[in-house]
C-alpha cells in the first residue's frame, strides 16, 4: 500500500503584479482581476483573485491559508513561470530578497548543512558562482564554526553576496530546465 503525502499549501503570498480588469479568458468570454503573486513557504507562483472592492499593492504580503482571507476571494491555481506578466518578471527578484531575508536561518542552514547530490556534483556547486574550489572553501569554513548569519557567510567566504546567490537560484529554478531543485517544491506531473 502506498502512503499519499498530504499537499502542503502556501500561506502566504506576495503579489507580484495585480491586473484589476484581468486577462481575457477566452474559455469563460470575460475578464476578472488576477493578482499573480508567490507563496512565502514553497515559491509557488500563483493567479489569485481578489475580493470586490480592496486595494492591492504590489509587494503587499497577502493571507492566502485555509481560514479567513480579507483581500483573497480564492486561489485560482498555479501558473509557471512563463505565464508571469512583465512586470510580475521585473518584481520577482526584489520580492524573493524579502522572503530569503526573512527565512535567513533556514538559508544559512542550507550553507551549514548542504551535501553532496551525486559523487560529482554538491548541492553547494548548484549555486551561481560557486565552483569546486569555492565549495571546498565553504566546507572547510563551516568546519571551523557553522555560519550564523547571511553577514557571517559573506564575510567568511570571498564570493558576492549570499542572498544574491540563492535569489538567482530560484529564479532559476522558477524558470524550469533545472535537473535539481534546491529551494521550490515541485510537482510529480511538472
Amino acid at each position: 500500500m502506498r502512503v499519499q503525502k498530504e499537499r502542503q499549501y502556501e500561506e502566504y503570498a506576495y503579489v507580484l503584479d495585480y491586473l484589476p480588469e484581468g486577462r481575457y479568458d477566452a474559455t469563460s468570454r470575460r475578464r476578472e482581476p488576477i493578482i499573480q503573486a508567490i507563496g512565502e513557504s514553497y515559491f509557488t507562483l500563483l493567479e489569485l483573485i481578489p475580493r470586490p472592492n480592496v486595494d492591492i499593492s504590489i509587494g503587499e504580503r497577502l493571507y492566502i491559508g485555509k481560514g479567513v482571507r480579507l483581500k483573497v476571494a480564492h486561489v485560482k491555481g498555479r501558473i509557471s513561470y512563463d505565464n508571469l506578466t512583465s512586470t510580475a518578471k521585473s518584481e520577482l527578484s526584489t520580492i524573493l530578497e524579502r522572503i530569503v531575508r526573512k527565512k535567513e536561518q533556514f538559508f544559512v542552514d542550507f550553507f551549514n548543512r548542504a551535501g553532496p547530490i551525486t559523487t560529482r556534483l554538491h548541492a553547494l556547486e548548484l549555486l551561481p558562482g560557486i565552483g569546486k574550489k569555492l565549495m571546498w572553501e565553504i566546507i572547510e569554513e563551516r568546519k571551523k564554526k557553522p555560519f550564523e548569519s547571511f553577514e557571517d557567510i559573506a564575510a567568511r567566504i570571498p564570493t558576492s553576496d549570499p542572498i544574491k546567490l540563492i535569489v538567482k537560484r530560484i529564479e532559476a529554478e522558477l524558470k524550469g530546465n533545472e535537473k535539481y531543485y534546491l529551494f521550490i517544491k515541485r510537482e510529480r506531473n511538472e
